[in-house]
This record gives structure tokens, sequence and C-alpha cells, in this order.
């Protein structure tokens, strides 16, 4: 005999009988429409909702006294660090941001090269190799200014005079180029200096002052005129 949940009532107002399975099926496939869920939240969002809840749970746990405290605080930590994990995963190691390369010579403007050797060697005899790195490379660029192969140009960085100095010592450019990274990433903080840097700035240095530049090939050579001949061979 049917119960009175197995009851409904027809367009009429006549009452039917429904078998109980059916209308719990029919019960669940009217929910399922669409059309009942399309406010509730995505799936993003719960789980938001969810993390954001434990999250709020761990802080809680951390004011509190006891074991409680010392569980939240750990799951706080725990929390962090995956999060952390993640955004490595994600977006990879940070990227060191892109430096600005100031002048060679500083806020303080250029010196003799001699002023320059002797303060660096100064630098390295106290063990001090980053300013001993500094002051060679000075040295280095302020002697090729003063031999003319450079021109003393306010502003230029050690990539600028490593890169046109290599145009007038061809056979150097490859070493200026290494020493003026050297002293880019020493000077600006990304590499530790050590004597073996110092070195190679100072013993580039005195190999330069023995270089001759190779000079720019002139204009080709006009051919003098031939002198017009007279008739009958002579002048």
């Amino acid at each position: 005999m049917p119960t009175w949940g197995d009851r409904l009532l027809a367009a009429g107002g006549a009452p039917v009988t429904v078998p109980r399975d059916p209308a719990r099926d029919a019960a669940r496939d009217e929910l399922l429409d669409a059309e009942y869920h399309k406010h509730d939240p995505s799936v993003l969002q719960r789980a938001m909702d969810w993390f954001w809840d434990h999250i709020s749970s761990a802080l809680s746990g951390i004011s509190g006294d006891g074991t409680d405290g010392t569980t939240g605080l750990v799951l706080f930590l725990i929390v962090a660090v995956l999060i952390g994990a993640a955004l490595w995963w994600r977006l990879g190691a940070p990227r060191r941001a892109a430096r600005t390369l100031g002048d060679v010579y500083g806020v303080e403007g250029p010196r003799s090269a001699a002023q320059y050797r002797a303060d660096a060697a100064g630098h390295a005899a106290a063990g001090r190799w980053t300013e001993a790195v500094r002051e060679q490379m000075r040295a280095l660029v302020r002697a090729l200014e003063e031999r003319t192969l450079l021109d003393s140009r306010p502003g230029r960085t050690a990539d600028e005079a490593a890169a046109e100095a290599g145009r007038a010592l061809p056979e150097h450019a490859a070493a200026l180029s290494a020493a003026a990274r050297t002293f880019d990433d020493i000077a600006y903080g990304e590499r530790t200096a050590d004597q073996a840097a110092y070195r190679l700035l100072h013993e580039l240095d005195r190999t330069l002052e023995r270089s001759r530049p190779v000079l720019a090939p002139g204009p080709p050579a006009v051919p003098a005129p031939v002198p017009n001949q007279a008739p009958g061979g002579t002048a």
C-alpha cells in the first residue's frame, strides 16, 4: 500500500501514486539541473575557501596556548613552505632584476692611470680585493684614454670601454670583454672578488701597455694622371 510520501498531485489536482524509487530518482535528476547550480561557487572557489578556512584555523591556533598554539604554528609554517615550493616550481627561481651599469670611474670622475694603479696595489696588499679590482679596471681604461686609444668620454661603462678598445686592439678584444664582465659582476655585488680576479686585470693592463694598436686603413691611393703626349711621341 503506498505511503503518503509516494502520492503526488497531478496537474488537475488529483492525487497520483508514484513508486518511491522512481520518485527519488526524479527528484535527484531535477536537482542536478544546471539551472539550480548556476550561482554555486566554482571548484576553484571552493578549494580557496577550504584553504583559507584551514589558514584561519592555523592562525587561531597560534594565538592559543599550550599544544594548540604550537600545533597551529607548525601547521602554518608547513603551509607557507608548501606555498613557496609551489610558486618556485610554477614560476621558477626569481630572476635578478636588470642592473644599471654606471660610469666606470664612478661619481668622483677620472684620475690618472698611475694613481689608479697605486690605489689598486694598496688595496691588493691589504686583501681588499673588491676595491683592488675596481681601481685596477679604472687604471686599465684610463691608460687607454691617455694613449688616445679611447676618447675621454664621461659616463662610459666598462663594457663600452672594452668594446671600443677591442676595435683598436683586436687581438685582446676577448680579454677586454672578459675583464669588463669581471668588473661588472664584482662592482655591482653579484660576485665575490678574489686575488685571481685582481691578477687577471693587472696582467691585462701590463699586456696592453706593450701592445700596438691596429691602425685603421686609409683611403686607397689614387694613381697619378698620365700626361698627354704630343704627336710624334714628345711630351
